[in-house]
């Protein structure tokens, strides 16, 4: 099992930037993968961006070359670095973590984009 704590979001103007935290209670290197996800308004939660144990990392088409993903191991976090924010980026972001098939996840943080 692993508890996860998502941190940083809140309200930024477009073309903006805002830095996501997500802290596990555990050691994330024993962590198949770890990754944000979104859900706005009357939307079904959609992925945003991954990263597994070996440091691939996988995004969204819509995210590319916006977002980025990556890892403290010493503090046992994951970060979303997000520059150039869109208002459609605006949406509840939730920390996951895989753990062979099972998935787990945090209480999320608000994300809103003005335009």
């Amino acid at each position: 099992q692993v508890q996860l704590v998502e941190s940083g979001g809140g309200l930024v103007q477009a073309g903006g930037s805002l830095r996501l935290s997500c802290a596990a209670s555990r050691s994330i290197t024993s962590i198949n993968a770890m990754g944000w996800y979104r859900q706005a308004p009357g939307k079904q939660r959609e992925l945003v961006a991954t990263i597994t144990s070996g440091g691939t990392t996988n995004y969204a088409d819509s995210v590319k070359g916006r977002f980025t993903i990556s890892t403290d191991n010493a503090k046992n976090t994951v970060y979303l670095q997000m520059n150039s924010l869109k208002p459609e980026d605006t949406a509840v972001y939730y920390c996951n973590a895989r753990i062979t098939i099972i998935n787990y996840w945090g209480q999320g943080t608000q994300v809103t984009v003005s335009s």
